[in-house]
């Protein structure tokens, strides 16, 4: 059995780019389990999404050994996190397979929204938390005043925070140090029936589902007949081991341990992330809490280009859900496009990784229809329901009242651009809550705003008002009434239900001008006219027209009468008449992509 004292069991957390997969990639370094000639950047991150982007999507578990001056040898189990908001989710499930936590703070920035609400997520589950400065190294680091910081904001000891510059390499091993001394152990008992938590899985096309676990009591090995307790299924453990970059295979995973199990399983709907692992022969009492629960706050719509290629997009998702457990869908059918999902999604950048990942991992060509929010709709009848897709709104003669979820958005800002942020978020119907001095160049406000108002641009016009330098987190806080009208997009006369949005009645006009624009461009010209307008129920609030293709009817005329030309152009208008009739318009998968991204340039 392995001493439960020499493991470590950690995680990194910080706001988004302060530099956590370069801090993973030095501590793997000085692990040595890659040596210089194959080491990449963003080890770690091994999709290509991820290396393009800069961004950590995915929690990644790696097990990292280290030698102590006497000898002893201690298994550090490293979790890195995504620092995004829209990856909350990831980051609690990590935490949750953890007992210690390192707090990574830029030394160049300092406390910023995501830092604090990480570390409120760390201190839920009653985790160890290490204060670590990083990038020291940079001409603008303010150490002193991120030490300050530390004590203030985040009620920590500043003079306990460790100084490092993971770029160069500096007090990596004092880091070590510091998690084998301040980190706990993790408990549990290898003698107890086993108990083991899903924290991730993915799909192997030749060996089924790998499932990667945390054991908490009890012992795993190959051979082992085991249940997952809230489907039942029982499997037989083929393989067993520890993530070392690669899998590599042990004899058992013990109490404590981090690390994977193969056990044949081909049918992707027996593992749900979060599911207690437990032994056929001798099962635990009760399952382990799971994660949070995952709740979405955007709704779109996805469907096959080709809608032969169903039964493939259904696969796909399956398996994709595997990997993501944050994501929720549903059957969904659309007039316009046919059979597809309705899915819910953690935020819009969250939204956009799944349709890259949908294309590139599983070779899927999809359509997005453009994502909403989920609403709350009171009946004249006296019933309520709840509405995130436009089609199943009801009439108007139908609905009392609507009311739409608000946010309550903290944003952590240099003072020197609090009056642009200010504009941005008052253009986003915000009313301020709470505005506070941090210190003499910093500003937190906090605004109560439509959720659906962040949806589209919000956080990239935070970004370039700020020069990068804001941030941003928020907590859904409940429904508000709004006045809600359905905008839906006629082409050529024909409603295109896939187009339809809800929106805020006095900002349907603007919305619904941009979209006409923006499929103006996107739609391919035909031989007659094609009209695109904007609806809210018969009342047409804007319009686009496609002009025709026209074919010169007059290049054969060299003179004579002028009758014999506008009889040849009349004749022409009559066939563009009937062909306007029957024609059919085709939109291509750009227009839909056209509509998803409705900024105003």
């Amino acid at each position: 059995m392995k001493d439960t004292s020499l493991i470590r069991n950690f995680c990194i957390i910080a706001h988004i780019d302060h530099g956590k997969s370069t801090l993973a990639d030095r501590l793997i370094q000085k692990g040595r389990l890659v040596d210089d000639r194959n080491f990449q950047d963003q080890i770690l991150d091994n999709m290509d999404i991820e290396r393009e982007r800069g961004i950590t999507i995915k929690s990644q578990a790696v097990t990292i050994p280290y030698a102590v001056s006497d000898g002893r040898e201690y298994e550090l189990n490293l979790v890195d996190t995504p620092g995004h908001v829209d990856f909350t989710y990831e980051v609690s499930r990590a935490i949750n397979s953890c007992e210690g936590a390192l707090l990574l703070i830029d030394a160049t920035q300092g406390v910023q929204a995501q830092t604090l609400s990480n570390m409120y997520l760390a201190l839920e589950h009653n985790l160890e938390i290490v204060p670590v400065i990083n990038k020291i190294d940079m001409q603008a680091a303010d150490i002193p005043g991120v030490k300050k910081q530390i004590e203030k904001d985040l009620g920590l000891d500043g003079e306990s925070a460790l100084l490092v510059s993971a770029r160069r390499g500096t007090g990596v091993d004092e880091l070590f140090e510091a998690i084998v001394k301040r980190i706990p152990p993790p408990g549990g008992s290898a003698a107890s029936p086993l108990r083991a938590l899903i924290f991730d899985c993915r799909y192997d096309s030749y060996r089924g589902v790998v499932v990667y676990l945390r054991v908490f009591d009890g012992v795993i090995k190959k051979g082992m007949k085991i249940t997952f307790m809230s489907t039942g299924s029982v499997y037989e453990v083929e393989e067993a081991g520890i993530f070392r970059l690669a899998l590599a295979e042990t004899d058992r995973l013990s109490a404590g341990e981090v690390g994977y199990i193969i056990a044949g399983i081909k049918t992707v709907a027996d593992i749900r992330v979060g599911d207690t692992v437990t032994g056929e022969d001798d099962p635990c009492a009760c399952p382990l809490p799971g994660f949070r629960e995952v709740k979405p706050v955007v709704f779109s719509s996805i469907y096959p280009v080709d809608s032969n290629d169903y039964e493939e997009l259904r696969t796909a998702m399956e398996k994709l859900k595997l990997n993501d457990a944050s994501l929720v869908y549903e059957k969904d059918s659309s007039a316009a496009l046919g059979f597809g999902f309705r899915c819910g999604f953690l935020g819009l950048l969250h939204l956009e990784v799944i349709q890259e990942r949908l294309e590139r991992e599983f070779d899927q060509s999809v359509i997005f229809t453009a994502p909403s929010v989920r609403y709350r709709v009171r009946l004249r009848s006296g019933g309520e329901i709840f509405v995130d897709n436009p089609s199943e709104y009801p009439d108007e003669g139908r609905v009392e009242s609507a009311e739409e979820p608000y946010i309550r958005a903290s944003v952590i800002t240099p003072a020197a651009y609090l009056g642009n942020i200010m504009t941005l978020c008052l253009e986003k119907r915000g009313v301020q809550s709470n505005m506070t001095y941090l210190d003499e160049k910093r500003v937190e406000i906090v605004y109560d705003m439509p959720l659906a108002e962040v949806l589209f641009d919000f956080y990239d016009r935070l970004k370039s008002t700020s020069r990068g330098y804001a941030s941003f987190d928020y907590d859904i806080t409940g429904y508000r009434p709004t006045e809600l009208v359905k905008l839906d997009i006629l082409l050529n006369g024909k409603q295109v239900d896939a187009l339809s949005q809800l929106v805020f009645k006095n900002g349907a006009q603007a919305r619904a001008r941009v979209i006409c624009e923006r499929l103006c461009g996107e739609i391919p010209r035909q031989q007659f006219k094609i009209p695109i307008q904007g609806a809210i129920g018969s009342q047409i609030i804007a319009r686009e027209t496609v002009n025709a293709l026209r074919k010169d009817v007059l290049a054969k005329c060299y003179g004579g009468d002028i009758t014999r030309k506008r009889k040849l152009l009349e004749k022409q208008k009559e066939g563009k008449k009937r062909m306007r009739m029957v024609g059919e318009v085709e939109l291509p998968q750009s227009a839909f992509l056209a509509v998803l991204k409705t900024k105003e340039e």
